[in-house]
């Protein structure tokens, strides 16, 4: 095999208690996936999220002035959501009052 064919994959292992197996493998076959598949997706999600929470924003002074005026505008109402919040719920019979 040469060195461009070769997989770089690394085996990771954990012990999780039963309990933790039986849900992590319900939700793995909610989203057809393995158990592997779904934890490894689950676990670079985190890792993504974790990451960009401690992600530098930078911007010119310009940019950051326009970014603070649209943050300290009153807010305005976003048509679509005002419909959907207008529409009554699927589990209420009754619906909301308009």
């Amino acid at each position: 095999m040469t060195r461009a064919s070769e997989k770089k994959e690394f085996p990771l292992s954990m012990r999780l208690p039963e309990a933790d197996i039986a849900i992590i493998d319900r939700a793995a076959r909610l989203r057809g996936r393995s158990r592997t598949d779904f934890v490894r997706d689950a676990a670079v999600r985190a890792a993504e999220e974790a990451l960009m929470d401690r992600a530098p924003i930078r911007m010119n002074a310009e940019d950051f002035a326009a970014f603070m005026a649209a943050v300290a505008a009153p807010a305005s109402p976003v048509p679509e959501m005002v419909e959907i919040m207008r529409r009554p719920a699927p589990w209420d019979a009754g619906g909301r009052d308009s």
